[in-house]
């Protein structure tokens, strides 16, 4: 299943997102969902405990001035390889 999280990690539920999400899934950063990508941030740290591959929009990093901030733990994509998740998962859910 492809996740994305598309809102600020303060105005979202990531605790049952972590229930939700396990191995073989696909959790997506974008939008303002970024900032939980943060180098040292705590839902950086949360969501690293889950069993499914963290990946970060590029696009939306960029255009939030954000590149020299982002953990180097999280695998960032563009929107080429947001593509390529949406078709390897059939089901999604947005955060």
């Amino acid at each position: 299943m492809l996740h994305t999280l598309m809102h600020s990690p303060a105005h979202s539920d990531l605790e049952t997102l972590l229930l939700m999400a396990g191995a073989g899934d696909d959790l997506l950063l974008l939008q303002d969902g970024v900032l939980a990508a943060l180098a040292g941030s705590r839902a950086l740290m949360r969501l690293s405990e889950s069993e499914a591959t963290l990946w970060v929009l590029d696009e939306d990093v960029q255009a939030r001035g954000l590149a020299g901030q982002i953990s180097t733990s999280v695998q960032s994509i563009d929107y080429n390889g947001f593509v390529t998740l949406t078709i390897r998962h059939q089901q999604q859910i947005v955060w």
